[in-house]
């Protein structure tokens, strides 16, 4: 075993590896950008080196600068986490040729499966089943239409490069085909440096059923299947193990096309193959497809050890120290059922836009296992990925694993920036999805559903006046009543609804609340409020911001009576920046006409593309950005002339 190695990633990966690499002894070295210098994971290293600037392009793509921190640190071996450089065969030969070990698969097995088109043509060679559709080398543009319209539509237009749903697109009819192909270009373009595309058959009703593979360099084993139907965007969201009506006939059928898949690539370490299903009347050993293999461990991978007792990371560092295989296929086993759910900082009715923020408040219920690389008082960056944590659940079924993380999901407590909690109660409530009735377009089918925003009642709305005016503390009720009026005023601004509140403190242990016309009692009973009857939510402030944590989280503004709001939020005069980012590009001109919908500019962010639409029908009157600029969260881009007045 190695005596010391670094993790070339950060956030929550990072610390997952250093939490299986510290029980085994391992020293572990932490590499740090500008903005992470204070990071959670650089808090659990044995040693941390500072690499480089915010940008991944500045620190955590620079294998270079990695390689030297690993020398100078005395590190054996490099483990590269998920993203970044973990699928780059440049940077695992760049280690080996620095006498360090790359804790996963060769470059030459990297190289097999990183283009899409010649690793289905690979599989195909390997007797591994794969979706009908167009690999080939011609990129013309009237090649691809044509072959589309040989393979049928609706088809996928599909980056070859990358993955996590960069550079695909969806198109269902021929006349949609030449603005999503330019569209999956540019996209794949910017995230992978690569525009070509392959095009497939698009199949219907899918689900996205992935197999995780483990190999030694020769042989290889899966430790079954997970089911990762459950996506936006062709982002996942939600993942289980095993899948919902998974047959043992299916099931060894996909395990032994994904042992010959990394087989025939002589794969070591962990890996993942994935598969379209059709999901059209069950699953069908013929209803299977090859859609490509992640050479590295999967975000997802809690799942498969849950349900396998088996700890992936540590079976990384022994098969990259030289150790074989640590177990037969024969004596891996599945017990009991999984669930992981992404906790992201997004802004859901805003089209689940990322957000950032400083974590004020951060709280996990101790049965559910948080795999997380920020702690309370972290910022959220706008220069990665913005995951808070993933959650992850185990039972001995579906249906209980099911209500663990639904328990699990509404004793999570997140203050401090907007999340997709509320949207991810609502998917793991869903009737359908509670049933095993998944597909990758659930989603999409029930979104209005899934994002009906929440609802406060009296008793939260008052448990926030409470925080605002800082009357939960005794000794501050104690005061309020001896030196002010008893009777107080506050404001509140909930879902851009401004609530008018007032508070009598009769004593330091009650007050009877005003909340916009109802009234709401509140007392103190040993040692813990209760409002209108019941025991009052936790509260977080942040600043301006009050985050009841009731109904996954409930945020509220105190309206500041020497800073009274304005009133709305504009008039559809001026297009900003709705987050940090870079411009991509800017589609308008100087008294050019616009109608609404038009986009007049694109911002890269949190490596998405985000389509800037204008709001109304109008003349450009100003631009006020450039493509390259790097702007912050409401910086003015453009501005249309006004309206005129009716």
């Amino acid at each position: 075993m190695f005596d010391t190695i670094l993790i070339a990633n950060r956030g929550e990966i990072a610390c997952r590896a250093m939490e299986t690499a510290r029980a085994l002894g391992v020293r572990c070295v932490a590499v740090y950008s500008d903005a992470d210098a204070g990071a959670k994971h650089v808090a659990m290293a044995d040693v941390a080196v500072h690499i480089g600037g915010s940008a991944p392009a500045d620190s955590y793509l620079r294998g270079d600068v990695i390689i030297q921190a690993a020398r100078e640190a005395g590190a054996q071996a490099i483990h590269p986490g998920y993203g970044f450089l973990s699928e780059n065969p440049d940077f695992v030969e760049a280690v080996e040729a620095a006498g360090l070990t790359f804790i996963g698969p060769s470059a030459s097995a990297i190289r097999a499966m990183g283009l899409k088109d010649a690793a289905k043509a690979l599989m195909v060679e390997a007797g591994v089943p794969v979706v009908p559709g167009y690999h080939g080398a011609d990129q013309d543009d009237g090649l691809l239409a044509a072959e589309a319209e040989k393979i049928g539509y609706p088809v996928l237009i599909k980056a070859v490069a990358g993955g996590g749903g960069k550079g695909m697109r969806l198109v269902e009819t021929a006349d949609q085909f030449a603005a999503a192909l330019a569209s999956a270009r540019s996209e794949a373009q910017t995230a992978f440096g690569n525009s070509d595309v392959l095009v497939e058959k698009f199949v219907t009703q899918p689900r996205h059923i992935e197999v995780q593979v483990f190999g030694d360099g020769s042989r290889a084993v899966h430790l079954f299947e997970r089911d990762c139907s459950l996506q936006r965007r062709h982002q996942k969201v939600i993942e289980e193990a095993p899948a919902p009506g998974m047959t043992e006939e299916m099931r060894s059928a996909m395990g032994a096309a994904a042992v010959r898949a990394a087989e025939a690539i002589g794969y070591s370490g962990a890996g993942t193959v994935e598969f379209i299903v059709d999901g059209a009347g069950g699953l069908k050993t013929d209803g299977f497809f090859f859609m490509e293999m992640n050479t590295r461990l999967q975000v997802e991978h809690p799942v498969t050890e849950a349900i396998t007792g088996v700890d992936l990371v540590e079976w990384q560092l022994r098969v990259a120290a030289g150790e074989g295989l640590p177990t037969a296929q024969e004596d891996l086993k599945i017990e009991g059922h999984s669930f992981e759910a992404r906790l992201y900082a997004e802004d859901v009715p805003a089209g689940f836009l990322p957000a950032t923020g400083t974590l004020s408040h951060l709280c996990f219920p101790e049965d559910v296992r948080a795999d997380s690389g920020v702690r309370a008082g972290d910022v959220i960056s706008p220069f990665y990925d913005p995951m808070i944590a993933k959650l992850i659940v185990h039972g001995p079924n579906r249906d209980i694993a099911l209500a663990r993380l639904r328990q699990g999901l509404a004793g999570t407590e997140v203050g401090g920036t907007v999340t997709n909690l509320a949207f991810l109660g609502a998917l793991a409530s869903h009737t359908g999805f509670g049933r095993g009735e998944v597909d990758t377009g659930l989603i999409g089918r029930e979104i209005d559903a899934l994002t009906r925003p929440p609802k406060a009642a009296p008793h939260h709305i008052a448990a926030a006046g409470m925080a605002a005016l800082t009357l939960t503390n005794p000794a501050d009720n104690a005061g309020f009543s001896l030196w002010h009026p008893l009777r107080h005023g506050v404001q509140l601004v909930w879902q851009e609804e401004i609530l008018d509140l007032s508070v009598e403190v009769i004593d330091a242990d009650h007050q009877r609340w005003d909340v916009v016309g109802e009234i709401v009692a509140a007392h103190r009973r040993d040692g813990r409020w209760q409002i209108a009857g019941q025991p009052a939510p936790n509260v977080s402030v942040a600043g301006a911001v009050i985050t009841v944590f009731d109904g996954y989280g409930l945020a509220f503004r105190h309206v500041d009576p020497l800073d009274r709001a304005s009133g709305a939020a504009g008039d559809g005069n001026l297009i900003d920046a709705p987050m940090p980012g870079l411009v991509k590009t800017i589609d308008a001109t100087v008294g050019q006409s616009v109608t609404q919908g038009d986009r007049l500019a694109v911002l890269e962010a949190m490596k998405m593309e985000h389509a800037l639409l204008a709001a109304r029908d109008g003349v450009v009157a100003e631009v006020l950005a450039q493509a390259g600029d790097q702007v912050e969260a409401g910086a003015a881009l453009i501005q249309l002339e006004p309206e005129e007045a009716s």
